[in-house]
């Protein structure tokens, strides 16, 4: 049996705040609490431009219906807001980013896929919010190659295993219903996705198998399994139906650290030997932002496909 730890040696960085006063939401529950508060506009980006040249036309008829032109407000950016879970279940608040997508403001009747994206040992939640999750959603939404989507990025303040880390739990329990009571999402398992680098890939597995019922995707980014989740990995896939099997996105440097590296290939096997599909990359690179930052519009094409526009 593979036995893993999650020691990773990483370092903190600091998080961007807002200047918005925070607004407090009344949210039915008896041990958790909810502020969101709302960053300054994300800059994003500048969007490709194709060049095209014009040809001679006709001018149409007046019964003739246009071409429909671009939404303006996908010219813009999204943002970010910032909330706190308090729980019964953790010491420590949770804090979290979520981002809006482009046009969320301007069509107030549409709800949107969600992508939970967790972060790695010894940082936070403004570590995905760094790498440029935000502006790379922006850039490939204003493009239309992805439909607009919400990202939430929640923090683990804890090293322990799952068994010892509620984390997990207050996600299921009370971020993901605090979520969709409170931001239009597409609240159903074909509309919500999760996924992590280093120690946020170990719970992206943890929460996208134990609660295959949520999840319709899963993205594990330079994965170190929790050891504690080693007994019941196998029995968590059989319980999945077939039909209703996750996508599994797996993703590697070519110079990881032994210990991860041995995690991740004997899970990707796992699921070979078990006949899941999944798809897995082998890149050059280290354990490291650097790695994770290169590769980022590669993930957060992956976590897209198969959603439909809002």
């Amino acid at each position: 049996m593979l036995a893993l730890g999650l020691v990773l040696g990483l370092t903190a960085c600091s998080s961007r705040s807002g200047d918005i006063p925070t607004q407090t939401l009344q949210v039915l529950t008896d041990t958790a609490t909810y502020s969101p508060t709302q960053t300054a506009t994300s800059t994003s980006k500048p969007a490709t431009t194709q060049s095209v040249t014009p040809t001679a036309s006709p001018t149409p008829p007046p019964s003739q219906t246009p071409t429909p032109t671009i939404k303006p407000c996908l010219s813009q950016t999204g943002r970010i807001e910032t909330g706190v879970v308090r729980s019964d279940l953790l010491r420590l608040p949770m804090e979290f980013r979520i981002y809006l997508p482009p046009c969320y403001d301007q069509y107030p009747d549409r709800r949107y896929p969600v992508l939970y994206l967790i972060h790695g040992q010894n940082y936070n939640e403004d570590q995905w919010d760094r790498l440029g999750a935000d502006e790379t959603a922006n850039r490939l939404i204003a493009s239309g190659e992805t439909p607009p989507f919400i990202i939430v990025m929640p923090r683990d303040r804890s090293w322990a295993q799952p068994t010892e880390d509620n984390f997990g739990r207050v996600v299921v329990e009370t971020l993901i219903p605090l979520i969709d009571a409170n931001y239009r999402t597409q609240a159903e398992r074909a509309g919500r996705a999760v996924g992590g680098l280093s120690r946020g890939a170990g719970w992206a597995v943890h929460l996208g198998l134990s609660q295959w019922e949520l999840f319709n995707a899963i993205g594990a980014h330079s994965l170190p399994l929790f050891w504690t989740d080693l007994p019941h990995l196998r029995e968590w896939i059989a319980a999945i139906p077939p039909v209703t099997q996750p996508r599994i996105y797996m993703d590697l440097g070519d110079k990881e650290r032994p210990q991860i590296d041995k995690s991740a290939r004997w899970f990707e096997q796992l699921l070979t030997d078990l006949g899941i599909p999944h798809e897995w990359h082998l890149y050059p690179g280290y354990h490291e932002e650097a790695y994770w930052e290169a590769h980022l519009e590669e993930y957060l094409r992956w976590y897209a496909e198969g959603w439909q526009a809002p």
